[in-house]
Parts: C-alpha cells; structure tokens; sequence
C-alpha cells in the first residue's frame, strides 16, 4: 500500500523532508546557543562591573581596543583638560531612585601626553541643555595636569539609547560620544573610546557604565530566543505535512484497490452520460403528436367516407338513370326456365 513512497514524485517529497527538518533543528538550536551566550555574557558583564569597582585601574594603552572584556574596566588616564571644548550631550536619561530622569551629560576631552584626547564623562545634571540656567550649573574643569579614573566605554552608534545622529544641534553640544563626531569639532585626533568618572565633582552625578554591545539581555537577546521557537515550529511542521500527505496517498490507494471512485471521477463520468441521454431523448418526448405519420391515416379515413356516400347514391338511384333499375334489378330467371 505504502509503495507510493518509491515513485520519482514521492522521491522529491521525502528528499526535501530529510534535509529541511534536520536544518530546521540546527537553525534552532543555533538561535537558541546565542541566547545563551547572551545571557553568560549578562552574568559575566555583572561580575566584571562588580570587580571593576574594587578593582586597581588599569592605563588605558594597554585596555584599547574597547571590546566586550575590556568594556567596564577602570581605566586611567593622564593629562590636561581643554576648556576650550567642553561640551553638552542633550536628552540623556539617569535612572535614580525616584525613576528616570531627563537631563545631559558634560563631556570634557582630555588631552594626554602622546597628543591625542580623552573623551570623559564627568557627570550628569538634570534638565535642559538649552536652558541658559541649567547649562550655568556645570563646573568648570580642573586647570592643569590631572588623573582621571573611570569606566572605559567604546563609542557610541547611532543604535545606541539616547543618540541623535541626525545633527542640527546648537554649538556647544554633541549628539552621539564617539570619535567619529568629535574629529570634526577639533583639531587633533580623538581616542575610539571614552570614560566615566565614578567620584564627579557636586552638583553632577555619575554616569553608570553601559552593557557592551552585543552583550546582555537586550532586545536582540530575545529576538534570538523567538527565532528558536520558529525553526522548531518549522521543524514540527514539515513532519505533519510529510505525515498527512502520505496518509492521503494512501487512503486514496486504497480505495481505488476497492473500486471505490473519488467524487471527483464519479461527477466527470455520470455527467456526461445523464446529459446525453437526455440529449437523445428529449426532442422524442417532445415532438408533436400530429405529424407526416398522421396523415394517410386522415386521407383514408375521407376515402372511405366518399367511398360510403357514392355507394349510398348508387343503390338510390339518384343519379339520373345511370343506374340500374329497381326491377330489373330484382327480376331473377325462373328455376323452371
């Protein structure tokens, strides 16, 4: 009944399930090892920012480039804050413990011995940017050499929470903290990376160190834990359909075995045939009951009327002596004669 399944239709069939179920289960399970990943990476970025805190600083030569190890670590720098650069990062969010609040990082570069600045964050304030008397409440840096200790950060992107990467901001602020930004508001180079001061000079607070990217229970995390349950699904669904598909063939296998007809046939055959038949015999039932058939029997019937009326006549004798008389009629020879 089942040898269906060797026929070069069949073939295709089973060939395609063999190879896209087993597919579908790797997709999956792949999907579902980088979740995992992220939520190691979750557990590990944690542990890295509570050793961080407690942890000596490091010179920042030897933690560039910013990556996923080195993102969070204490870094330290030395050098010479340029005033003449200070800048405010608009629409930045600090959550406390009265919620998030909206207000602005004061971003300060500072220029190290090799030539090239240090992007640092010395804190946040609350409010406006373009508010004169929140923008008056910034302090100013410290004057001469200086060593700063902070969380190292790679820059940011235009994917990255708080970034306005469109421009069109007032002079004096910067959308997005990253190198590629700042090389084209002064004149010498800028590291990839930038750091956040954990003890900010009052009234600015600190500015926590972000998750490195592509790390973390983000929202890409669980776009990787939904695309898990597609593939299985997929998976689940190829089997059912391969599953329905053969029972299908093989009920209809069996009931051909058994003569019996599919709807289908039985419609095609008994069509035609019933339409025929009433083809042939409907102009028969129809047709009208006088015809050519009728009409010698019409002209015979005349015939013998005319021939009964001439009959009629002649034994009346009412065609003018024509005919035989009464008497000679009835005169018959005698037997004696």
């Amino acid at each position: 009944m089942y040898r269906f399944l060797l026929t070069p239709r069949w073939w295709g069939i089973n060939v395609f399930a063999v190879l896209a179920i087993p597919f579908c289960i790797f997709m999956g399970s792949w999907q579902l090892s980088r979740f995992d990943a992220r939520v190691a990476s979750q557990q590990q970025q944690e542990d890295r920012s509570a050793d961080a805190k407690t942890a000596a600083p490091r010179p920042l030569q030897s933690l560039l480039p910013v990556d996923q190890i080195t993102s969070g670590r204490q870094a330290s720098a030395r050098g010479r804050y340029d005033t003449a650069h200070q800048l405010l990062v608009p629409d930045r969010t600090l959550q406390s413990k009265h919620g998030d609040q909206q207000g602005f990082y004061v971003l300060t570069l500072l220029r190290t011995d090799d030539g090239k600045a240090l992007p640092v964050v010395r804190g946040w304030l609350p409010g406006d940017a373009n508010a004169k008397a929140d923008a008056a409440k910034v302090p100013a840096p410290p004057a001469g050499e200086v060593t700063v200790t902070g969380a190292l950060q790679a820059s940011e992107n235009q994917g990255t929470s708080g970034v306005q990467a469109g421009g069109g901001l007032p002079k004096g602020q910067l959308g997005m903290i990253s190198a590629a930004s700042l090389v084209n508001l002064v004149p010498y180079g800028v590291y990839d990376a930038w750091i956040t001061l954990a003890d900010p000079p009052a009234p600015l607070h600190a500015v926590p160190p972000a998750a490195a990217e592509g790390s973390g229970l983000d929202m890409k995390a669980f776009q990787n834990l939904g695309y898990t349950g597609e593939w299985f699904v997929f998976a689940g669904f190829v089997v059912f359909m391969w599953f329905r598909l053969v029972r299908r063939e093989a009920e209809a296998a069996k009931d051909a075995a058994l003569g019996i007809l599919p709807e289908e046939a039985d419609g095609a055959t008994n069509g035609p045939s019933t339409g025929a038949a009433n083809a042939g015999t409907g102009p028969a039932t129809n047709a009208p009951t006088e015809g050519p058939a009728d009409a010698p029997t019409d002209a015979a019937k005349d015939a013998a009327a005319s021939g009964a009326a001439v009959g009629a006549k002649e034994n009346t004798g009412d065609d003018g002596g024509g005919g035989v008389p009464a008497g000679d009629a009835g005169d018959e020879v005698p037997a004696g004669k």
